[in-house]
């Protein structure tokens, strides 16, 4: 009955990948969007506060890798344990996700808390940039507890085929953001102007208008997970099974912020103007990965629910469907990368020198899009179906093991040179990815069988 039930396990694949995939793409080129306008009302106060920014980029992506990647584990654990028909399994893993996202935060505003000057006087001796990046850290680390809640009950609702109330989720917190940036950044309003301080504000403040949507749907509405603390009590064997996708997803979303801090000390040889080139194109690309990364939350509860029901040609098929999305996308943020590097740039007040390096910097690393769009979509496979070490392998191929080795050696040679490290290393990255997926085929994904009709009655 439930197979029949969820719409997961009968719905015609592009159209249900498209009804799933879409809302997330949409709150996703927000979030891309507001990203942007956060930067380019910052570079407004001055290049300083522009480098302020980009050097506690990594520090926010590590906040984000503990948050997401912890409900990437969660989302994959209910949306199996859905297609297995254990309903109890998957109530019991939600709750788990919020005590989790508590646990998370209480980390996440220590480290903030403890470590922010210390990070930023590693990475650079200008003290005004240091002072206004630990401004900014401060408030976005020691209040991230709006986002831990949110992103949890996001992807709690997601593994079931919702994707409309954290699509509203997303939007009412980006759009929040984005109508505070100015006024608390430059003091309209009769208030003052808070500079830096008042970009992580408006941050903080647009999580927590996007919490309380979260948990006014969770109290309100019907959905097909039930989360209940009363006699809460923690399992070993749920956070296990958790995090053996939690874990890796983790640690492969804070490789970025060590690939990100790495990159800004070699580029640091050549100019701070190269550190805010490198940061202005992460604002950028976000546009571009961003609806990716819908994408793939779209597809990883239709992938681990068919993975739970034991559903080969739907998952697979899943798989391809998302992919010839996945190209598509690429292949126009390509093109954009290619043609508009100068208006993108100029978006960020940049100046001669600025653009200078940014246009060919722009165009190079622009040629890694449709590579990384593959991986992607096969990391999202691994993660869907719990094998969460395979995706962290790429992972570290990707960020660690070709990319930072092959971005010094080429930094001996140029700035422009340099910037070939991206492609080279999402090149070698989706070679492996096809080599993975081939042996989790062979071992696998060939043996599954649908679970028996009579016994999910």
């Amino acid at each position: 009955m439930e197979k029949q039930q969820n719409k997961m396990g009968f719905a015609p694949i592009t159209p249900l990948l498209l009804s799933m995939a879409l809302p997330a793409m949409i709150s996703m080129l927000i979030q891309a969007l507001y990203n942007v306008v956060d930067s380019i009302y910052v570079s407004r106060i001055s290049s300083q506060a522009l480098s302020a920014i980009s050097l506690a980029f990594p520090v926010q992506t590590l906040m984000i890798a503990i948050i997401v990647g912890t409900n990437v584990g969660i989302n994959s654990l209910v949306s199996r344990r859905l297609g297995e028909q254990k309903q109890e399994e998957a109530n019991d893993a939600a709750a788990h996700g919020i005590v989790l996202a508590l646990l998370s935060w209480a980390g996440i505003a220590l480290l903030g808390l403890f470590g922010s000057h210390a990070f930023f006087a590693m990475s650079t001796d200008n003290q005004t940039i240091i002072d206004m990046g630990v401004q900014y850290t401060m408030i976005v680390t020691i209040f991230s507890v709006f986002s831990c809640i949110q992103v949890c009950v996001e992807k709690t609702l997601q593994a079931t085929g919702n994707m409309i109330y954290p699509m509203f989720s997303q939007l009412i917190g980006c759009v929040t953001n984005i109508i505070l940036d100015p006024i608390l950044i430059f003091g309209y309003f009769g208030l003052p102007a808070m500079g830096i301080r008042g970009a992580a504000i408006a941050t903080v403040i647009g999580q927590g208008f996007g919490m309380l949507f979260c948990l006014c749907i969770l109290k309100f509405k019907n959905h097909a997970i039930h989360i209940s603390l009363k006699h809460f009590k923690m399992k070993k064997a749920v956070v296990r099974n958790i995090y053996q996708v939690g874990f890796p997803a983790i640690i492969m979303q804070a490789i970025a912020s060590v690939l990100v801090t790495f990159l800004n000390m070699i580029l640091i040889t050549f100019s701070e103007a190269a550190v805010n080139v490198l940061g202005i194109y992460y604002k950028l690309q976000s546009f571009v990965f961003m609806p990716i990364f819908g994408l793939t939350q779209g597809a990883m509860p239709i992938m681990g629910y068919n993975f739970g029901a034991g559903d080969k040609k739907r998952l697979v098929g899943t798989l391809k469907t998302g992919t010839v999305f996945a190209v598509g996308i690429m292949v126009v943020g390509t093109i954009i990368f290619q043609i508009f590097p100068e208006p993108l740039l100029a978006l960020f007040n940049a100046d001669a020198h600025t653009l200078e390096i940014g246009i060919p910097a722009m165009r190079v690393i622009s040629l890694c899009f449709i590579p990384a769009a593959l991986g992607i979509m096969f990391s999202t496979l691994f993660q869907a179906v719990g094998k969460g070490f395979n995706s962290l392998l790429l992972s570290l191929v990707r960020q660690l093991i070709c990319i930072l080795p092959v971005a010094y050696a080429l930094s001996r040679i140029s700035l422009v040179a340099t910037w070939y490290a991206f492609p080279i290393a999402e090149i070698v990255s989706f070679i492996l990815s096809i080599l993975l997926y081939i042996s989790l085929y062979k071992k696998k994904l060939v043996h599954l069988v649908p679970i028996d009709q009579t016994a999910q009655n």
